[in-house]
């Protein structure tokens, strides 16, 4: 294992460190160590911007009033504001506040630089910077399907035992469209 001042920078076996993004974590200013974020709050990663998208901050993190205009490379056409660990002052990231459509989804989202931070796992209590470790979140569309799938059997189920009330009553007044 490869430290820099006790972060792990690089494991011995040459593999990547990586993280499951279930895992609870929390963000770093890599500067000053003051806490920004924590890992419920990530919605995300922007590898283009190498970000991690977060749809909540602490405290400790301040965006610039000033906006900026981006005139090259992926923030060509974006309005974003700077944002600030309110310790030490560096910017830690951005909030894209108007964007071409490649980059809509991440408006008004905080986007933490991995680059300024470090990322403290809960599990194995172990400080790594956070440019090693990834945050792609599954498609919500198989969560999706599985819960459809799920309402229908047991819409099916209810169905079944309408049916077997109504035989037993005798009556149709069960009836109810569903």
């Amino acid at each position: 294992m490869e430290y820099d001042e006790s972060v792990l920078i690089k494991r011995s076996d040459g593999e990547p460190v990586t993280a499951a993004v279930d895992k609870p974590m929390t963000f770093h200013c890599a500067k000053c160590n003051t806490l920004l974020a924590d890992s419920f709050g990530v919605c995300g990663e922007s590898k283009c911007l190498d970000s991690i998208a977060c749809l909540r901050v602490t405290k400790d993190v301040v965006i610039a009033d000033a906006s900026k205009v981006g005139h090259k490379g992926e923030l060509a056409n974006c309005v974003y504001s700077s944002v600030k660990c309110c310790d030490c002052c560096s910017t830690v990231g951005k909030v894209i506040l108007s964007a071409p459509s490649h980059l809509a989804a991440l408006r008004s989202l905080v986007l933490l630089c991995k680059a300024n931070l470090n990322c403290y796992i809960l599990d194995s209590s172990s400080m790594v910077k956070a440019s090693t470790l990834t945050f792609d979140l599954k498609p919500l569309r198989d969560d999706i399907d599985m819960v459809m799938q799920q309402f229908e059997a047991k819409m099916d189920q209810m169905l079944c035992i309408r049916d077997r009330l109504a035989e037993r009553s005798g009556t149709s007044e069960l009836y109810v469209d569903m």
